[in-house]
Protein backbone atom coordinates (compact mmCIF):
# COMPACT_ATOMS: atom_id res chain seq x y z
CA UNK A 1 0.00 0.00 0.00
CA UNK A 2 1.39 3.35 -0.97
CA UNK A 3 1.96 5.68 1.95
CA UNK A 4 2.18 9.11 0.36
CA UNK A 5 -0.74 10.32 2.45
CA UNK A 6 -1.81 8.81 5.76
CA UNK A 7 -4.75 6.41 5.42
CA UNK A 8 -7.80 8.33 6.56
CA UNK A 9 -9.58 5.19 7.73
CA UNK A 10 -6.96 3.60 9.91
CA UNK A 11 -4.97 6.50 11.28
CA UNK A 12 -5.55 7.15 14.96
CA UNK A 13 -5.67 10.86 15.61
CA UNK A 14 -8.27 12.62 17.69
CA UNK A 15 -9.75 15.90 16.45
CA UNK A 16 -8.09 18.93 17.93
CA UNK A 17 -9.19 22.46 18.58
CA UNK A 18 -6.69 23.53 15.94
CA UNK A 19 -8.34 21.28 13.37
CA UNK A 20 -11.76 22.64 14.26
CA UNK A 21 -10.47 26.14 13.59
CA UNK A 22 -8.76 24.96 10.41
CA UNK A 23 -11.98 23.36 9.16
CA UNK A 24 -13.91 26.54 9.80
CA UNK A 25 -11.23 28.55 8.01
CA UNK A 26 -11.39 26.10 5.08
CA UNK A 27 -15.15 26.50 4.74
CA UNK A 28 -14.86 30.27 4.86
CA UNK A 29 -12.10 30.28 2.26
CA UNK A 30 -14.08 27.95 0.02
CA UNK A 31 -17.20 30.14 0.22
CA UNK A 32 -15.18 33.29 -0.50
CA UNK A 33 -13.61 31.69 -3.55
CA UNK A 34 -16.98 30.47 -4.82
CA UNK A 35 -18.35 33.99 -4.49
CA UNK A 36 -15.28 35.50 -6.14
CA UNK A 37 -15.52 33.05 -9.03
CA UNK A 38 -19.13 33.99 -9.70
CA UNK A 39 -18.12 37.65 -9.72
CA UNK A 40 -15.23 37.05 -12.14
CA UNK A 41 -15.67 33.63 -13.79
CA UNK A 42 -13.24 33.96 -16.69
CA UNK A 43 -9.87 35.68 -16.16
CA UNK A 44 -8.41 37.26 -19.26
CA UNK A 45 -5.34 35.95 -21.02
CA UNK A 46 -3.28 38.78 -19.54
CA UNK A 47 -4.53 38.03 -16.04
CA UNK A 48 -3.60 34.37 -16.39
CA UNK A 49 -0.16 35.32 -17.65
CA UNK A 50 0.34 37.53 -14.62
CA UNK A 51 -0.72 34.67 -12.33
CA UNK A 52 1.78 32.28 -13.91
CA UNK A 53 4.57 34.84 -13.76
CA UNK A 54 3.80 35.49 -10.10
CA UNK A 55 3.90 31.76 -9.39
CA UNK A 56 7.29 31.34 -11.03
CA UNK A 57 8.66 34.39 -9.24
CA UNK A 58 7.37 33.09 -5.92
CA UNK A 59 9.28 29.85 -6.31
CA UNK A 60 12.53 31.44 -7.45
CA UNK A 61 12.57 34.08 -4.70
CA UNK A 62 11.99 31.51 -1.95
CA UNK A 63 14.71 29.04 -2.96
CA UNK A 64 16.67 29.17 0.31
CA UNK A 65 13.57 28.95 2.49
CA UNK A 66 12.27 25.97 0.50
CA UNK A 67 15.61 24.24 0.97
CA UNK A 68 15.47 24.80 4.71
CA UNK A 69 11.86 23.67 5.08
CA UNK A 70 12.31 20.42 3.15
CA UNK A 71 15.51 19.61 5.03
CA UNK A 72 13.69 20.22 8.31
CA UNK A 73 10.87 17.83 7.43
CA UNK A 74 13.04 15.05 6.00
CA UNK A 75 15.95 15.40 8.46
CA UNK A 76 18.29 15.15 5.44
CA UNK A 77 17.44 16.23 1.91
CA UNK A 78 19.90 17.05 -0.93
CA UNK A 79 19.69 20.79 -1.51
CA UNK A 80 20.62 20.63 -5.19
CA UNK A 81 17.80 18.19 -5.85
CA UNK A 82 15.48 20.56 -4.00
CA UNK A 83 16.60 23.31 -6.37
CA UNK A 84 16.11 21.13 -9.44
CA UNK A 85 12.67 19.69 -8.73
CA UNK A 86 10.94 21.69 -6.02
CA UNK A 87 11.99 25.12 -7.33
CA UNK A 88 13.27 25.12 -10.92
CA UNK A 89 10.90 22.36 -12.02
CA UNK A 90 7.87 24.43 -11.07
CA UNK A 91 9.26 27.66 -12.51
CA UNK A 92 10.08 25.83 -15.74
CA UNK A 93 6.57 24.35 -15.86
CA UNK A 94 5.12 27.84 -15.55
CA UNK A 95 7.48 29.18 -18.21
CA UNK A 96 6.38 26.43 -20.60
CA UNK A 97 2.71 27.18 -19.93
CA UNK A 98 3.34 30.85 -20.72
CA UNK A 99 4.65 29.89 -24.16
CA UNK A 100 1.59 27.72 -24.82
CA UNK A 101 -1.21 29.70 -23.21
CA UNK A 102 -2.44 31.39 -26.39
CA UNK A 103 -2.83 28.03 -28.13
CA UNK A 104 -4.42 26.37 -25.10
CA UNK A 105 -7.03 29.12 -24.77
CA UNK A 106 -7.86 29.35 -28.46
CA UNK A 107 -11.34 28.15 -29.49
CA UNK A 108 -11.18 24.78 -31.26
CA UNK A 109 -13.33 24.74 -34.38
CA UNK A 110 -15.67 21.80 -34.94
CA UNK A 111 -17.39 20.73 -38.14
CA UNK A 112 -20.92 22.00 -38.84
CA UNK A 113 -22.44 20.69 -42.08
CA UNK A 114 -23.27 23.81 -44.14
CA UNK A 115 -26.09 21.98 -45.90
CA UNK A 116 -27.92 21.80 -42.56
CA UNK A 117 -26.35 24.59 -40.49
CA UNK A 118 -25.61 27.14 -43.20
CA UNK A 119 -23.01 29.68 -42.06
CA UNK A 120 -23.31 28.61 -38.43
CA UNK A 121 -20.15 28.02 -36.43
CA UNK A 122 -19.33 25.33 -33.85
CA UNK A 123 -16.37 25.29 -31.51
CA UNK A 124 -15.04 24.12 -28.16
CA UNK A 125 -14.18 26.85 -25.69
CA UNK A 126 -12.31 25.77 -22.56
CA UNK A 127 -13.74 27.71 -19.66
CA UNK A 128 -12.54 27.65 -16.04
CA UNK A 129 -14.13 24.98 -13.87
CA UNK A 130 -14.24 27.19 -10.79
CA UNK A 131 -12.84 26.36 -7.34
CA UNK A 132 -10.35 23.49 -7.39
CA UNK A 133 -8.92 21.57 -4.42
CA UNK A 134 -5.42 20.04 -4.32
CA UNK A 135 -4.66 17.41 -1.64
CA UNK A 136 -0.87 17.16 -1.54
CA UNK A 137 1.42 14.25 -0.55
CA UNK A 138 4.40 14.58 1.73
CA UNK A 139 7.12 13.37 -0.64
CA UNK A 140 7.10 16.36 -3.02
CA UNK A 141 5.47 19.12 -0.96
CA UNK A 142 6.13 21.91 -3.47
CA UNK A 143 6.37 20.03 -6.77
CA UNK A 144 2.92 18.49 -6.23
CA UNK A 145 1.65 21.26 -3.98
CA UNK A 146 2.42 24.11 -6.40
CA UNK A 147 3.21 22.39 -9.71
CA UNK A 148 -0.40 21.57 -10.69
CA UNK A 149 -1.32 25.20 -9.99
CA UNK A 150 0.36 25.97 -13.29
CA UNK A 151 -2.37 24.28 -15.32
CA UNK A 152 -5.08 25.21 -12.79
CA UNK A 153 -4.21 28.91 -13.05
CA UNK A 154 -3.69 28.73 -16.81
CA UNK A 155 -7.23 27.34 -17.02
CA UNK A 156 -8.49 30.31 -14.98
CA UNK A 157 -9.43 28.59 -11.73
CA UNK A 158 -9.27 29.45 -8.04
CA UNK A 159 -7.45 26.97 -5.82
CA UNK A 160 -7.20 25.78 -2.22
CA UNK A 161 -4.19 23.63 -1.35
CA UNK A 162 -4.16 21.06 1.48
CA UNK A 163 -0.52 20.15 2.34
CA UNK A 164 0.39 16.95 4.19
CA UNK A 165 0.74 17.19 7.97
CA UNK A 166 3.86 15.01 7.65
CA UNK A 167 5.68 18.07 6.28
CA UNK A 168 4.73 20.84 8.72
CA UNK A 169 7.67 23.11 7.92
CA UNK A 170 6.86 22.94 4.20
CA UNK A 171 3.16 23.47 4.87
CA UNK A 172 3.79 26.55 6.97
CA UNK A 173 6.17 28.02 4.39
CA UNK A 174 3.82 27.24 1.50
CA UNK A 175 0.98 28.97 3.31
CA UNK A 176 3.15 32.05 3.84
CA UNK A 177 4.41 32.07 0.25
CA UNK A 178 0.92 31.80 -1.23
CA UNK A 179 -0.45 34.43 1.14
CA UNK A 180 2.30 36.85 0.08
CA UNK A 181 1.72 36.22 -3.64
CA UNK A 182 -2.00 35.71 -4.24
CA UNK A 183 -5.23 37.14 -2.94
CA UNK A 184 -6.85 34.48 -0.68
CA UNK A 185 -9.97 34.68 -2.84
CA UNK A 186 -7.78 33.37 -5.66
CA UNK A 187 -5.30 30.90 -4.11
CA UNK A 188 -4.95 29.88 -0.48
CA UNK A 189 -3.57 27.08 1.70
CA UNK A 190 -5.48 25.08 4.32
CA UNK A 191 -3.15 23.71 7.01
CA UNK A 192 -4.36 21.14 9.54
CA UNK A 193 -4.44 17.51 10.59
CA UNK A 194 -6.46 14.40 9.92
CA UNK A 195 -9.90 15.94 10.51
CA UNK A 196 -9.17 18.68 8.02
CA UNK A 197 -8.02 15.99 5.57
CA UNK A 198 -11.29 14.11 6.07
CA UNK A 199 -13.36 17.25 5.58
CA UNK A 200 -11.52 18.56 2.53
CA UNK A 201 -12.97 16.19 -0.13
CA UNK A 202 -16.52 16.57 1.21
CA UNK A 203 -16.85 20.15 -0.04
CA UNK A 204 -18.64 20.76 -3.36
CA UNK A 205 -15.51 21.49 -5.37
CA UNK A 206 -15.62 22.06 -9.10
CA UNK A 207 -12.66 19.69 -9.38
CA UNK A 208 -10.45 17.83 -6.91
CA UNK A 209 -6.87 16.59 -7.31
CA UNK A 210 -5.59 13.97 -4.86
CA UNK A 211 -2.11 12.45 -4.85
CA UNK A 212 -1.59 9.53 -2.49
CA UNK A 213 -2.51 5.91 -1.84
CA UNK A 214 -5.25 3.81 -3.49
CA UNK A 215 -7.06 3.16 -0.14
CA UNK A 216 -7.31 6.88 0.55
CA UNK A 217 -8.04 7.56 -3.10
CA UNK A 218 -11.16 5.43 -2.77
CA UNK A 219 -12.31 7.44 0.26
CA UNK A 220 -11.60 10.73 -1.50
CA UNK A 221 -13.56 9.56 -4.52
CA UNK A 222 -16.48 8.40 -2.36
CA UNK A 223 -16.62 11.73 -0.56
CA UNK A 224 -16.36 13.67 -3.82
CA UNK A 225 -19.11 11.55 -5.39
CA UNK A 226 -21.62 12.85 -2.87
CA UNK A 227 -21.38 16.20 -4.66
CA UNK A 228 -20.62 14.72 -8.11
CA UNK A 229 -17.20 16.36 -7.99
CA UNK A 230 -14.86 15.27 -10.82
CA UNK A 231 -11.55 13.95 -9.51
CA UNK A 232 -8.00 13.50 -10.68
CA UNK A 233 -6.30 10.72 -8.72
CA UNK A 234 -2.55 10.05 -8.85
CA UNK A 235 -2.05 6.84 -6.88
CA UNK A 236 1.32 5.34 -7.75
CA UNK A 237 1.81 1.58 -7.87
CA UNK A 238 4.62 -0.91 -8.33
CA UNK A 239 6.53 0.52 -11.29
CA UNK A 240 8.63 -2.17 -13.03
CA UNK A 241 11.86 -1.88 -15.00
CA UNK A 242 12.04 -4.62 -17.64
CA UNK A 243 15.54 -5.43 -18.92
CA UNK A 244 16.11 -7.06 -22.27
CA UNK A 245 19.05 -9.43 -22.60
CA UNK A 246 21.08 -6.82 -24.49
CA UNK A 247 20.56 -4.11 -21.86
CA UNK A 248 22.54 -5.46 -18.91
CA UNK A 249 25.19 -2.78 -19.03
CA UNK A 250 26.54 -0.13 -16.69
CA UNK A 251 24.50 2.67 -18.24
CA UNK A 252 21.14 0.97 -17.78
CA UNK A 253 21.93 -0.32 -14.29
CA UNK A 254 23.17 3.13 -13.25
CA UNK A 255 19.94 4.65 -14.55
CA UNK A 256 17.79 2.37 -12.42
CA UNK A 257 19.92 2.74 -9.29
CA UNK A 258 20.12 6.50 -9.73
CA UNK A 259 16.35 6.72 -10.04
CA UNK A 260 15.90 4.54 -6.96
CA UNK A 261 18.17 6.82 -4.96
CA UNK A 262 16.08 9.91 -5.79
CA UNK A 263 14.42 10.78 -2.48
CA UNK A 264 15.80 7.42 -1.26
CA UNK A 265 13.00 5.65 -3.12
CA UNK A 266 10.22 7.92 -1.83
CA UNK A 267 8.89 8.81 -5.27
CA UNK A 268 5.69 7.54 -6.87
CA UNK A 269 7.38 6.91 -10.23
CA UNK A 270 10.51 5.31 -8.78
CA UNK A 271 11.49 1.82 -9.90
CA UNK A 272 9.71 -0.59 -7.56
CA UNK A 273 11.20 -3.82 -8.96
CA UNK A 274 13.30 -5.06 -11.89
CA UNK A 275 12.71 -7.98 -14.23
CA UNK A 276 16.04 -9.34 -15.48
CA UNK A 277 16.85 -12.34 -17.74
CA UNK A 278 17.75 -15.21 -15.43
CA UNK A 279 21.14 -15.88 -17.00
CA UNK A 280 22.13 -12.21 -16.59
CA UNK A 281 21.25 -11.83 -12.92
CA UNK A 282 24.83 -12.26 -11.62
CA UNK A 283 26.06 -9.64 -14.07
CA UNK A 284 23.29 -7.22 -13.05
CA UNK A 285 24.25 -7.57 -9.37
CA UNK A 286 27.95 -7.13 -10.14
CA UNK A 287 27.25 -3.96 -12.15
CA UNK A 288 25.08 -2.62 -9.33
CA UNK A 289 27.83 -3.18 -6.76
CA UNK A 290 30.42 -1.60 -9.01
CA UNK A 291 28.24 1.45 -9.64
CA UNK A 292 27.76 2.09 -5.94
CA UNK A 293 31.46 1.58 -5.16
CA UNK A 294 32.61 3.91 -7.91
CA UNK A 295 29.97 6.63 -7.66
CA UNK A 296 28.30 6.65 -4.24
CA UNK A 297 30.47 4.55 -1.91
CA UNK A 298 29.05 6.21 1.24
CA UNK A 299 25.55 6.91 -0.05
CA UNK A 300 23.57 6.37 3.16
CA UNK A 301 26.03 8.55 5.11
CA UNK A 302 25.98 11.40 2.61
CA UNK A 303 23.91 14.55 2.20
CA UNK A 304 22.52 13.03 -1.02
CA UNK A 305 20.58 10.39 0.92
CA UNK A 306 17.13 11.68 1.85
CA UNK A 307 15.81 10.76 5.25
CA UNK A 308 12.71 8.57 5.40
CA UNK A 309 9.82 10.89 6.20
CA UNK A 310 8.92 9.45 9.63
CA UNK A 311 9.86 6.81 12.17
CA UNK A 312 6.72 4.86 11.31
CA UNK A 313 7.60 4.77 7.61
CA UNK A 314 11.16 3.76 8.46
CA UNK A 315 9.95 0.92 10.66
CA UNK A 316 7.73 -0.30 7.85
CA UNK A 317 10.73 -0.55 5.50
CA UNK A 318 12.86 -2.27 8.13
CA UNK A 319 10.07 -4.82 8.68
CA UNK A 320 9.82 -5.48 4.94
CA UNK A 321 13.52 -6.21 4.75
CA UNK A 322 13.47 -8.37 7.87
CA UNK A 323 10.60 -10.42 6.44
CA UNK A 324 12.60 -11.09 3.27
CA UNK A 325 15.69 -12.14 5.22
CA UNK A 326 13.74 -14.37 7.60
CA UNK A 327 12.11 -16.09 4.63
CA UNK A 328 15.58 -16.96 3.31
CA UNK A 329 15.78 -14.65 0.31
CA UNK A 330 19.16 -13.21 -0.59
CA UNK A 331 19.66 -9.56 0.34
CA UNK A 332 22.59 -7.81 -1.34
CA UNK A 333 24.12 -4.85 0.50
CA UNK A 334 25.40 -2.54 -2.23
CA UNK A 335 27.13 -0.08 0.08
CA UNK A 336 30.14 -1.29 2.03
CA UNK A 337 29.71 -0.11 5.61
CA UNK A 338 26.21 1.15 4.97
CA UNK A 339 24.18 1.47 8.15
CA UNK A 340 20.70 2.45 9.25
CA UNK A 341 20.82 5.83 11.01
CA UNK A 342 17.69 6.32 13.06
CA UNK A 343 18.60 9.86 14.06
CA UNK A 344 18.46 11.04 10.44
CA UNK A 345 16.18 8.21 9.26
CA UNK A 346 18.63 7.33 6.47
CA UNK A 347 19.07 3.77 5.27
CA UNK A 348 21.24 2.22 2.54
CA UNK A 349 20.05 0.88 -0.80
CA UNK A 350 19.83 -2.93 -1.00
CA UNK A 351 18.79 -5.51 -3.58
CA UNK A 352 16.54 -8.48 -2.80
CA UNK A 353 17.08 -11.29 -5.28
CA UNK A 354 14.15 -13.33 -6.58
CA UNK A 355 11.81 -12.52 -3.69
CA UNK A 356 8.61 -14.54 -3.42
CA UNK A 357 5.37 -12.86 -4.35
CA UNK A 358 4.06 -13.53 -0.83
CA UNK A 359 6.40 -10.89 0.64
CA UNK A 360 5.12 -7.45 1.54
CA UNK A 361 7.78 -5.88 -0.66
CA UNK A 362 6.23 -7.63 -3.66
CA UNK A 363 2.65 -6.84 -2.67
CA UNK A 364 2.99 -3.21 -1.61
CA UNK A 365 4.58 -0.19 -3.19
CA UNK A 366 7.93 -0.06 -1.39
CA UNK A 367 8.55 3.68 -1.23
CA UNK A 368 12.09 3.27 0.09
CA UNK A 369 15.61 2.07 -0.81
CA UNK A 370 14.79 -1.61 -1.34
CA UNK A 371 14.96 -2.93 -4.90
CA UNK A 372 13.66 -6.44 -5.67
CA UNK A 373 15.24 -8.12 -8.71
CA UNK A 374 13.10 -10.87 -10.27
CA UNK A 375 14.45 -13.31 -12.85
CA UNK A 376 12.53 -14.25 -15.99
CA UNK A 377 13.17 -16.80 -18.72
CA UNK A 378 11.16 -15.46 -21.67
CA UNK A 379 9.84 -12.05 -22.61
CA UNK A 380 6.32 -13.50 -22.63
CA UNK A 381 6.85 -14.43 -18.98
CA UNK A 382 8.04 -10.92 -18.08
CA UNK A 383 5.09 -9.27 -19.80
CA UNK A 384 2.67 -11.68 -18.14
CA UNK A 385 4.17 -10.89 -14.72
CA UNK A 386 3.64 -7.16 -15.22
CA UNK A 387 0.10 -7.67 -16.48
CA UNK A 388 -0.79 -9.95 -13.58
CA UNK A 389 -0.43 -7.01 -11.19
CA UNK A 390 -2.27 -3.72 -11.02
CA UNK A 391 -1.44 -1.13 -13.64
CA UNK A 392 1.53 0.95 -12.44
CA UNK A 393 2.01 4.69 -12.69
CA UNK A 394 5.19 4.18 -14.72
CA UNK A 395 6.77 1.36 -16.71
CA UNK A 396 10.40 1.31 -17.84
CA UNK A 397 11.98 -0.82 -20.54
CA UNK A 398 15.70 -1.18 -21.26
CA UNK A 399 16.92 -2.67 -24.52
CA UNK A 400 18.43 -1.88 -27.90
CA UNK A 401 16.00 -3.84 -30.06
CA UNK A 402 13.12 -1.48 -30.87
CA UNK A 403 10.89 -4.39 -31.72
CA UNK A 404 11.31 -5.92 -28.26
CA UNK A 405 11.07 -2.69 -26.28
CA UNK A 406 8.11 -1.61 -28.39
CA UNK A 407 6.41 -4.90 -27.72
CA UNK A 408 6.67 -4.46 -23.95
CA UNK A 409 5.20 -0.96 -24.18
CA UNK A 410 2.41 -2.11 -26.51
CA UNK A 411 1.43 -5.21 -24.54
CA UNK A 412 1.35 -3.63 -21.07
CA UNK A 413 -0.68 -0.77 -19.60
CA UNK A 414 0.61 1.98 -17.32
CA UNK A 415 0.09 5.66 -16.64
CA UNK A 416 3.31 6.53 -18.45
CA UNK A 417 6.35 4.76 -19.86
CA UNK A 418 10.02 5.31 -20.70
CA UNK A 419 12.41 3.39 -22.92
CA UNK A 420 16.04 3.33 -21.74
CA UNK A 421 15.23 5.83 -19.00
CA UNK A 422 13.19 6.05 -15.80
CA UNK A 423 10.76 8.65 -14.43
CA UNK A 424 11.30 11.17 -17.23
CA UNK A 425 7.60 10.99 -18.10
CA UNK A 426 7.05 12.98 -14.91
CA UNK A 427 9.76 15.55 -15.62
CA UNK A 428 8.55 16.96 -18.95
CA UNK A 429 6.13 19.90 -18.57
CA UNK A 430 4.74 19.14 -22.03
CA UNK A 431 3.86 15.50 -21.31
CA UNK A 432 0.58 14.45 -19.70
CA UNK A 433 1.16 12.86 -16.30
CA UNK A 434 -1.19 10.50 -14.51
CA UNK A 435 -2.21 6.92 -13.87
CA UNK A 436 -4.31 4.07 -15.22
CA UNK A 437 -6.51 1.73 -13.23
CA UNK A 438 -5.28 1.44 -9.65
CA UNK A 439 -2.52 3.98 -10.31
CA UNK A 440 -5.06 6.72 -10.87
CA UNK A 441 -7.14 8.63 -13.37
CA UNK A 442 -6.93 11.98 -15.10
CA UNK A 443 -3.88 13.99 -16.08
CA UNK A 444 -1.98 17.13 -15.24
CA UNK A 445 1.05 18.74 -16.95
CA UNK A 446 0.84 20.36 -20.37
CA UNK A 447 -2.22 20.85 -22.52
CA UNK A 448 -3.83 17.75 -21.01
CA UNK A 449 -3.55 19.40 -17.59
CA UNK A 450 -5.08 22.60 -18.92
CA UNK A 451 -7.96 20.58 -20.33
CA UNK A 452 -8.29 18.51 -17.14
CA UNK A 453 -9.00 21.64 -15.12
CA UNK A 454 -11.23 23.23 -17.79
CA UNK A 455 -14.79 22.68 -18.90
CA UNK A 456 -14.68 21.92 -22.67
CA UNK A 457 -17.81 23.88 -23.46
CA UNK A 458 -19.40 23.13 -26.81
CA UNK A 459 -20.68 26.34 -28.41
CA UNK A 460 -22.79 26.82 -31.53
CA UNK A 461 -23.46 30.23 -33.09
CA UNK A 462 -26.27 30.31 -35.59
CA UNK A 463 -25.60 31.94 -38.93
CA UNK A 464 -27.72 32.23 -42.05
CA UNK A 465 -29.12 29.95 -44.75
CA UNK A 466 -29.66 26.97 -42.45
CA UNK A 467 -32.39 24.35 -42.02
CA UNK A 468 -32.55 24.50 -38.21
CA UNK A 469 -36.28 25.22 -38.26
CA UNK A 470 -36.80 21.72 -39.66
CA UNK A 471 -36.13 20.38 -36.14
CA UNK A 472 -39.31 22.03 -34.80
CA UNK A 473 -42.91 20.87 -35.07
CA UNK A 474 -44.97 20.87 -37.16
CA UNK A 475 -42.86 18.56 -39.31
CA UNK A 476 -43.51 19.10 -42.95
CA UNK A 477 -41.98 19.46 -46.40
CA UNK A 478 -38.53 20.69 -45.34
CA UNK A 479 -37.89 17.79 -42.97
CA UNK A 480 -39.39 15.39 -45.50
CA UNK A 481 -36.92 16.60 -48.11
CA UNK A 482 -34.01 16.16 -45.70
CA UNK A 483 -34.95 12.61 -44.70
CA UNK A 484 -35.79 11.62 -48.26
CA UNK A 485 -32.35 12.76 -49.38
CA UNK A 486 -30.72 10.83 -46.53
CA UNK A 487 -32.61 7.59 -47.09
CA UNK A 488 -32.55 7.80 -50.86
Amino acid sequence: MRLLQETLISRKNEPTGGDAAAIEALREAFNRQKKAFLAHPCPTRDERRAHLEALAGMMMSNRDRIRQAISADFAVHPVLFTDLVEVLGIAGRAAYALTQLDDWMRDEERAADPALFGTGKAFIRHQPKGVVGNIVPWNFPFDVGVGPLVEMLAAGNRIIIKPSDYTPACAELLQEMIRSTFDPDHVTVAVGGIELARTFPTLPWNHLLYTGSPPVGREVMKAAAQNLVPVTLELGGKCPAVFMDDAIDKTAVANVLGTKMIKNGQMCISVDYCLVPRTRMPEFVALAKRHMQENTPAYSRSADCTGIISERHLNRLVAMLAQAREAGYEVVDLEEGGVLDRDTRRMPLVLVLNPGDELDLMKEEIFGPILPIKAYDTLDEAIAFVNAGERPLGLYVFGHDEGQTGRVVAETNSGGACVNACAMQGALPSLAFGGSGMSGMGRHHGIEGFREFSNPRGVFIRGQNDLIDAFFPPYGDTLGAITSAAFG
